[in-house]
């Protein structure tokens, strides 16, 4: 019989199709089910997946990626991957251990946040590479509608921080 905890560590390896970060500790995965078929022992797998924002070009990937690889474990009849927006993904999602790959990678992560309501922007960021604080957007859009882009002027590097959504 397959397990919920079984299923969690599959998904613990399908990494995001945009950053090197597993779907779990980009905090996407909201739920996971298990009901067993009516005439047969075998499993059906239902998946909720909250996406970082409206319309991400990655879902197909990300759901593929699920279907197939949950199907694979033994006792798995079938996979069934749902997109849902509430509640609606932020970034305080991101699991410590997502933080710190991410980090590795040159992406930044805003602290959680004590009133996600109130969404600040231009603050201070450490760099990810030197650690300085003399930091500033370049451009409020990076290489995904989720992201943008600093510039160090401490080690001369650009990198990303991920946004508020």
């Amino acid at each position: 019989m397959v397990t919920r905890d079984t299923i969690l560590d599959v998904l613990r390896t399908i990494d995001d199709p945009e950053m090197p970060i597993s779907i779990v500790d980009l905090g996407i995965v909201e739920d996971v089910r298990i009901a067993e078929a009516d005439a047969d022992p075998a499993e059906q797998v239902e998946i909720d997946i909250l996406p970082t924002f409206i319309g991400c070009p990655a879902l197909p990937m990300i759901e593929q990626d699920i279907t197939q690889k949950v199907g694979l474990l033994d006792g798995v009849e079938s996979v069934r991957v749902r997109f849902v927006f509430d509640p609606p993904w932020s970034v305080d999602r991101i699991t410590p251990q997502g933080r710190k790959s991410l980090e590795e990678i040159g992406v930044t992560v805003p602290e959680r946040a004590e009133s996600p309501e109130l969404v600040q922007i231009n603050l201070p960021v450490a760099c990810p590479f030197c650690k300085a604080t003399n930091t500033r957007v370049t451009s409020p859009y990076g290489p995904t509608r989720c992201r943008m882009i600093y510039y160090c002027d401490a080690c001369k590097n650009s990198f990303e921080h991920m946004k508020r959504v």
